[in-house]
């Protein structure tokens, strides 16, 4: 098969390296792919959100299949205009993915179908939305309606922190018209977890349990990134409250994605809290998260591709998603300064033995050689029988990998081992 793969970070490496375990995937494409991918696919200078273009190089590269794994390309309906023009793909359509495009439509569906998750308002007006925050109780949260990237969410310990983000989305519109609208929640305490799950619209395959970082320093500090490390599974995530999740958050999502007409047909990203009164729904996602299908699927035993014809076949009844054994944590090392500002063109050495670790996320090769390239460099990730151990791999990993101005966090995974201490 001739596959495409849309995207270029470490997820899609990931996704590319985990695909190539099946023999039938014969050629893969990656638009726009980066340095790093390279090694493992050919990349193909078409920008992830140029859906004509995308098209077009699918029709003339005889593409048998094609896998989107992005949000932008997803919420702009690249599935919807592949499998117009023909084109097999994997990922939700567009009128689907809008439970991420939007977190106002996704906050509205869950309140009518009864999943649970935190109560909020939502505003378009910024007046309105500040003389709202004088009574709130804080903290208080507050969201960007659109996508940012995985930075359009503040969490406000102060009113004053509140005020601010509003005015930063809405006046300064920090996020464009991603912050023209916005939510504002009720703070939630308890462990973050993150569940991918894949899905054809009936059947629910939830992956292993994950736990980002989000906060760009130690001790859970800094800037909000698109995630500075993972660990899986995530220790909070017990069988009991497995169960609980799919009984009253998978399926329910599932069967009112179905019901409002927008049947979910690929990967469904649920990012949890677990409060005192049980899992709630922080934000859904429309595709594979990043950096969590970096440890994800190094821990997927079966076959990815197998399991993706499936979601497209709608025969996902008649599949398992069977993990392997122990755990896995990957740390990311970023460029200084990430995420507001920083340095690209800096030279990359990464030892031979380590390239199987090694996800890619935002490299380039200048004069023949891999240089840095995004705020986001790579994801380091270990396997191993336990937490602790894997998390040590992937440090030691770290520290033979080298490029001016990295930096990454030291403490990834500390809330997972909490439980052991």
């Amino acid at each position: 098969m001739n596959i495409m793969v849309i995207g270029g970070g470490g997820r899609e490496h990931a996704v590319i390296r985990k695909i190539k375990e099946n023999p039938l995937a014969s050629k893969i494409y990656v638009l726009p792919g980066n340095g790093g991918i390279a090694r493992d696919a050919e990349c193909v200078n078409i920008k992830a959100t140029d859906i004509p273009s995308q098209v077009q190089f699918a029709l003339t590269h005889d593409v048998d299949f094609a896998i989107v794994t992005p949000d932008d390309p997803l919420v702009l309906g690249a599935v919807d205009a592949l499998e117009e023009a023909g084109i097999p793909c994997f990922g939700p359509k567009k009128n689907a993915a809008i439970i991420e495009g939007s977190k106002i439509f996704a906050k509205n569906l869950m309140k009518k179908y009864g999943i649970p998750t935190a109560a909020y308002e939502t505003f378009d007006d910024m007046q309105e939305a500040l003389k709202y925050l004088e009574t709130a109780p804080v903290p208080i949260v507050v969201k960007a309606d659109g996508l940012a990237l995985g930075k359009g969410v503040t969490v406000a310990m102060t009113r004053e922190e509140a005020v601010a983000a509003v005015k930063d989305a809405m006046e300064g519109r920090r996020f464009g018209e991603s912050g023209a609208r916005l939510v504002i929640e009720e703070f939630l305490e308890g462990p973050e977890i993150s569940v991918l799950s894949l899905t054809d619209g009936e059947t629910i395959l939830p992956l292993s349990s994950s736990m980002d970082h989000k906060a760009a320093w130690d001790g859970d500090k800094g800037p909000n990134t698109g995630g500075m490390g993972t660990i899986a599974p995530n220790p909070f995530y017990t069988r009991a409250v497995a169960e609980r999740c799919m009984n009253e958050i998978f399926l329910p999502t599932i069967r009112a994605m179905k019901e409002e007409g927008r049947p979910f047909k690929g990967c469904l990203y649920f990012g949890l809290m677990l409060t005192k009164d049980g899992p709630k729904v922080i934000e859904y996602n429309c595709r594979f998260g990043d950096p969590e299908t970096q440890v994800v699927l190094p821990l997927l035993k079966s076959d990815l591709l197998s399991l993706m014809l499936a979601v497209r076949a709608g025969r996902l009844k008649n599949y398992k998603a069977l993990q392997k054994e122990g755990c896995a944590a990957c740390v990311v090392m970023a460029s200084e300064g990430y995420p507001t500002s920083y340095k690209k063109g800096f030279e990359l050495t990464i030892p031979e033995s380590l390239w199987p670790d090694v996800y890619v996320a935002g490299a380039a090769v200048k004069d023949g050689k891999l240089v840095t390239n995004g705020g986001r460099v790579l994801g380091v990730t270990a396997r191993a029988e336990t937490l602790r151990e894997a998390l040590a791999k992937a440090y030691e990993k770290v520290e033979q990998i080298h490029f001016e101005n990295a930096f990454w966090r030291r403490d990834i995974g500390h809330r997972a081992l909490e439980p052991e201490e």
